[in-house]
């Protein structure tokens, strides 16, 4: 009989295309995978994967059972959501992925509340972009995705995938204390400006890129805390979730952008493991933080 783990594996490098990248999408070392790889191509008396420069390439004989692996991951996916269901209770292992914001925003308090209502529950977090967050629930490397969904650069949520929304978060334009901006803007009205953005590739700078079409952040960083500090400076100005931020540094103010710009913050899940009573506790962890949280954000906007 053909090993569940071994299975697991070579969906991981037929997912990812590397097996280091399968290794940290399974939470493993990358000699692990190709352990479990190469056990598999044994116990199969199979060629099942092939060097191609430092990517492996999947044989005919290995997309043939890659694809059977996923219709078995599957149907293990909805067996262990009906049994979780049967049993009622809130245990197992649960696999988050989550944006950077959410992740220092939300997650602190869901999780805390998880772990001190439900021990028997083990959580790992993952931290990415939210298309990568969509592209590890449908693979099945997640169990629950918190992702950001902007209007202007949608997400594409694949079949398969429920999802509900948290609530929608909006973003101000974030100047130094001396600008010329005060009261309400338009993103057009600051177009001129030196910007100071998040990284390419990130969902807020395609956003900005998209809403004020010929601009390029002159600088680039990782995190919103980072532009505020170089906004203090005097250096340029942002475009700030609030959920992203706490008061501002002095130095600074918020200026409200007409029309606000806003993304909605979603929780997305597999149908098949809708039933688990994690996904639910979960749900309604993050549900109670996004709650707290906009009231703190009521309080620094007023």
């Amino acid at each position: 009989m053909i090993d569940v783990g071994r299975l697991r594996a070579l969906h991981a490098v037929a997912s990812y295309g590397t097996v280091a990248a399968a290794g940290q999408a399974l939470h493993c070392t990358p000699s692990a995978i190709s352990q479990q790889i190469g056990k598999l191509e044994r116990e199969t008396g199979s060629t099942l994967v092939e060097k191609d420069g430092r990517r492996l390439r999947l044989t005919e004989a290995g997309h043939l059972l890659a694809d059977h692996a996923e219709r078995v991951l599957t149907s293990l996916d909805e067996a262990e959501a009906a049994l979780a269901a049967h049993r009622d209770t809130v245990t197992g292992r649960l696999t988050v992925s989550t944006f950077a914001t959410a992740c220092r925003a939300l997650l602190p308090h869901a999780l805390r509340t998880l772990t001190t209502d439900h021990p028997g529950l083990s959580i790992s977090v993952i931290e990415v972009n939210p298309h990568e967050g969509v592209e590890m629930l449908r693979r099945g490397h997640v169990d629950l995705a918190v992702l950001d969904d902007w209007p202007e650069v949608a997400l594409r949520y694949p079949d398969g995938v429920s999802k509900v929304t948290l609530g929608e978060d909006h973003a101000d334009l974030i100047v130094p204390s001396d600008h010329r901006l005060a009261g309400e803007a338009t993103l057009e009205d600051a177009r001129h400006e030196r910007w100071i953005g998040v990284r390419a590739g990130d969902v807020c700078y395609e956003y900005l890129i998209r809403s004020l079409p010929g601009v390029v952040p002159d600088f680039q960083v990782g995190e919103f805390e980072t532009q505020l500090t170089l906004i203090a400076a005097g250096l340029g100005v942002g475009l700030i979730p609030r959920l992203a931020r706490a008061e501002l540094p002095p130095g600074t103010r918020a200026v409200r952008i007409n029309p606000t710009p806003t993304r909605r913050v979603v929780l997305a899940w597999r149908d098949t493991a809708a039933a688990r009573p994690a996904i639910r506790a979960a749900e309604e962890a993050l549900h109670e933080a996004w709650r707290l949280n906009r009231e703190r954000q009521e309080l620094l906007v007023r």
